[in-house]
């Protein structure tokens, strides 16, 4: 269990947690899914620097001395208002470069589970215009107006929901 301060974050036996090396810069992200069992998303603001206009999970920046767990556990609560209870998978991990002059990122992406008014989320509206939640037969809305590289979210989401869509 990692804690923080408003208590224990469960992370399920099996779970991965990478230990970022000295001078990598990691990422988080978090799949959220409701009662009915659709994926929260967000849509990045268009004056973003990184992916405007695009959907994306709920995530951010790993700080320095930060664990994964640690950072995954304050952008659910800065993005959105919920609290993280529990990590219950490993979507995946990865790498990647922004257009921003970031250099390379790496990118570790979890299936969670949130406490709080998920009617409701906080968003951070500065920097994120819309939200919705996504089962698999809102998947293509995802991809709207993407090239076929830019389907990571769309195709991370689908994996969550277990569809192929």
């Amino acid at each position: 269990m990692v804690e923080r301060q408003r208590g224990p974050v469960v992370v399920d036996r099996g779970v991965e947690v990478p230990v970022p090396a000295d001078g990598e810069v990691w990422v988080v992200g978090a799949v959220i899914l409701n009662r009915q069992g659709r994926a929260f998303a967000q849509r990045r603001s268009p004056d973003r620097r990184l992916f405007p206009g695009c959907w994306d999970i709920v995530g951010g920046h790993v700080e320095p001395g930060e664990s994964l767990m640690a950072a995954l556990a304050r952008e659910v609560e800065e993005e959105t208002g919920w609290r993280l209870r529990r990590v219950r998978a490993l979507l995946g991990t990865g790498s990647w470069t922004g257009d921003d002059g970031g250099g390379p990122r790496r990118e570790a992406d979890y299936l969670v589970e949130v406490d709080g008014d998920l009617d409701h989320p906080a968003l951070e509206w500065s920097k994120h215009t819309d939200y919705g939640w996504f089962g698999a037969e809102d998947l293509p809305r995802l991809k709207a107006g993407r090239a076929p590289a830019e389907h990571f979210i769309h195709d991370l989401i689908a994996t969550a929901l277990g569809s192929k869509s």
